[in-house]
């Protein structure tokens, strides 16, 4: 990825971008119209396998997608039925870290939007920054914060945004009470809390974690909020879960690393699937 690339306008992954590359995801999967778009984060892709009559196309197949590099991110764009309604879903992100360009990191959005999705479930691993927060522990997003200093819809405006999206329920209210519902169902305690979206790659120093606390986050990653920023743009209903999959730097014990991330998501693989199928089957 150049620097050209990134700092590309945003016209490069906008909605006519979205629209074509919607037509060929079409005829590779033969999705209309589902019920909901779904974006897997990093090791929560187990949901994959709980499509009925799944189809997948890969992101280099799907123009202005790139291949997925980060591990537990299988790269794939799938459809399928889950609870007995077409969904779509991301088994992978383009992360900004990696070089790539804000719209770039929130183009999925727009590609599932087109393919007539209006509701989209956003997941993700997230470091435990609230001490009450235990590992493993599921969080329901209420709110985000974006420190990634970065923002998908700077540019030209594109056809069919908002200009000026409102963000004062960024995270829809009644969609959070169907997966509150859901969990119940499963026998799941959710957590809730304010998610925090950084840059990376770098976990945060301890300094940096004691300022998101005092700032009002629950949770950090490097991801979501480009997502959720554009979803709201193009007027789509948002909700989303973190799994704590760490305890931040300065409040986690020992050093963090990736590996980490990935066996606690495992670990809670199944009750993730539980509460995320129950929240497809009540739209």
């Amino acid at each position: 990825m150049t620097a050209a690339a990134v700092t590309a306008p945003a016209s490069r992954w906008g909605a006519g971008a979205a629209t074509e590359a919607a037509a060929v995801v079409r005829r590779a999967l033969g999705v209309r119209e589902p019920a909901a778009a779904i974006v897997l984060g990093s090791g929560l892709g187990g949901l994959a396998e709980r499509l009925e009559n799944p189809r997948r196309v890969a992101f280099r197949d799907v123009p202005g997608f790139p291949a997925a590099t980060v591990v537990g991110h299988a790269g794939a764009l799938l459809a399928g039925t889950l609870a007995g309604k077409e969904v779509v879903a991301l088994a992978g992100r383009f992360h900004m870290y990696e070089g790539h360009a804000a719209p770039l990191a929130a183009f999925p959005v727009r590609v599932m939007h087109a393919l007539g999705a209006r509701t989209l479930f956003v997941s993700n691993a997230a470091g435990g920054v609230r001490r009450t927060f235990r590992c493993g522990d599921l969080m329901l997003i209420r709110d985000h914060i974006n420190l990634m200093w970065r923002n998908p819809l700077e540019g030209p405006l594109e056809p069919g945004d908002v200009r000026f999206p409102d963000m004062s329920e960024p995270y829809d209210a009644g969609l959070a009470t169907l997966l509150r519902a859901s969990a119940a169902d499963a026998g799941v305690s959710l957590v809730e809390g304010v998610y925090c979206g950084l840059l990376g790659p770098t976990y945060e120093t301890p300094a940096e974690v004691r300022m998101l606390e005092r700032l009002g986050t629950d949770a950090v990653g490097m991801s979501t909020v480009p997502e959720t920023i554009v979803a709201r743009a193009i007027g789509m209903r948002v909700a989303g879960i973190s799994c704590i999959t760490n305890l931040a730097c300065g409040i986690s014990p020992h050093p963090l690393s990736h590996e980490e991330v990935i066996e606690t998501t495992r670990q809670v693989a199944k009750q993730f699937e539980e509460i995320v199928t129950g929240f497809v089957a009540r739209l």
